[in-house]
């Protein structure tokens, strides 16, 4: 058998990315996999997170911006926080010759799992500047009870 150098064996394969990239092409289309038609859905949403210790909340804030209010949901159910946002332009514009128009749609969402026991009902959001805050009251987490056992 040939000695084969690092390079010769390289050479013979195919960029797995690439590979990568033709399979999903060939089974979803090529729009389907542009970064655009990606991210443009389903985008992660970048939150903070933190506790705010002389109200007894937890604090989520998003930056949201050009969303408006009406444009914006958020709700909590189970200590699970779901915020979305949507924008669409329904204008149009027949005189405007555009090079490239990115932004006539955008659409954001996130889920996450809140730190400790929040009371659900005692949520309330404001939008401000661009910044959706989140606020939700703590609760006791639950304590556990012990059962007895009982014979027959």
């Amino acid at each position: 058998m040939a000695d084969l150098s690092p390079r010769d064996v390289f050479g013979m394969l195919e960029d797995p990315f690439v590979q990568m990239r033709r399979m999903m092409r060939r089974a979803f289309g090529d729009e389907a996999w542009r970064p655009s038609a990606l991210w443009s859905d389903e985008g992660a949403l970048a939150l903070d997170v933190r506790r705010d210790a002389a109200t007894n909340e937890i604090v989520v804030e998003a930056s949201l911006p050009g969303f408006k209010q009406d444009e914006i949901t958020a709700s909590v159910e189970n200590g699970v926080l779901s915020i979305k946002a949507e924008h669409r332009e329904e204008k149009e514009e027949k005189e405007a010759n555009y090079y490239r128009r990115e932004r006539r749609y955008g659409a954001v969402s996130r889920r996450i799992s809140l730190p400790g026991a929040v009371d659900d009902a005692k949520a309330r959001a404001s939008l401000k500047d661009g910044v959706l805050s989140v606020r939700i009251a703590e609760t006791e987490p639950a304590k556990g009870k012990q059962i007895p056992i009982g014979t027959g």
